[in-house]
């Protein structure tokens, strides 16, 4: 928050930070007693803020920064929009594991038993999105679940939890964000990071402005300001590959015009999110 207090030196900002389930439950029970106490969200998907936009709790707002930014990344209507791009991958401890994997499939493969972990859909937002998503997947889809879990996988809480048991060797590999993989390696861990030959599954972590919010200018500063040149290089500088035009991406990291987006139909994801989380809570129950 530091580069935006520069050009906002008198707004005072307060996070709270979650999972994206538990942030959207709370949004939702705050909106149920009458009043959401958040001006601003940012959470990681764009099927999150899709529902979000169906409970009419997002204002439009069009920024001016837009113009920089390519349409397909934010809502047509202007309720959110991306504001970077962390594809989700494969992290591989390489004193661990010496045959390094190059796609998801390869990940039911019995030399890789009892190696993986992945974060839950039912905590994490980008998981849930990334369930959606290989489960309509021609190669992959609920077989590879079911694959995964024949194989020993390890279902832990969120992203943090993955890195976390890569680095110390714990879990030879993880489905991790790619700049969490990449901070491991630049601290010094034996980490390499895998874009899966399959595609990457890639969230924008979109922000958007609630509806009825008392710090509406406020508010839209925020959102010019973390789309913004100066915004979208400070998200470089912390390790995101940025979604605005023209702003390099961090060291180890591919940019959005090298990514092969793995993706579906949003509408359908949103509509069959719950079921999905529903069938894979059967599945690992």
């Amino acid at each position: 928050m530091e580069e935006y207090n520069k050009s906002c030196p008198d707004v005072k900002v307060e996070i709270f930070r979650s999972g994206t389930e538990e942030v959207v439950s709370k949004v939702l029970a705050e909106k149920e007693a009458g009043s959401v106490l958040a001006d601003v969200l940012l959470v990681s998907d764009a099927a999150t803020f899709e529902s979000l936009k169906a409970k009419d709790i997002l204002m439009r707002y069009e920024s001016p920064e837009l113009s920089e930014i390519d349409p397909s990344f934010y809502d047509a209507d202007h309720t959110y929009t991306g504001t970077k791009i962390i594809s989700t991958g494969i992290a591989v401890n390489t004193d661990v594991i010496s045959n390094i994997p190059e796609s998801l499939a390869d990940l039911t493969k019995a030399e890789y038993k009892d190696e993986l972990i992945m974060p839950s859909p039912l905590y994490s937002g980008a998981a849930a999105y990334n369930l959606g998503v290989i489960t309509r997947t021609d190669g992959l889809g609920w077989e590879f679940y079911q694959g995964l879990k024949d194989n020993g996988v390890k279902v832990d809480k969120g992203n943090g939890a993955v890195q976390k048991a890569v680095v110390a060797g714990e879990n030879g590999l993880g489905l991790l964000v790619d700049y969490m993989a990449i901070r491991s390696k630049n601290d010094g861990a034996p980490i390499e990071f895998v874009y899966p030959s399959e595609g990457s599954l890639c969230v924008t972590e979109p922000i958007g402005i609630v509806a009825g919010t008392k710090n509406e200018a406020a508010a839209e500063s925020f959102v010019d300001f973390i789309l913004s040149e100066d915004g979208q290089k400070a998200t470089a500088e912390i390790g995101y590959t940025p979604i605005r035009k023209g702003v390099a991406a961090p060291e180890g990291l591919k940019s959005a015009d090298e990514i092969t987006n793995l993706t579906y139909d949003l509408p359908t994801l949103v509509e069959t999110r719950d079921s999905d989380k529903e069938a894979f809570s059967k599945m690992f129950e």
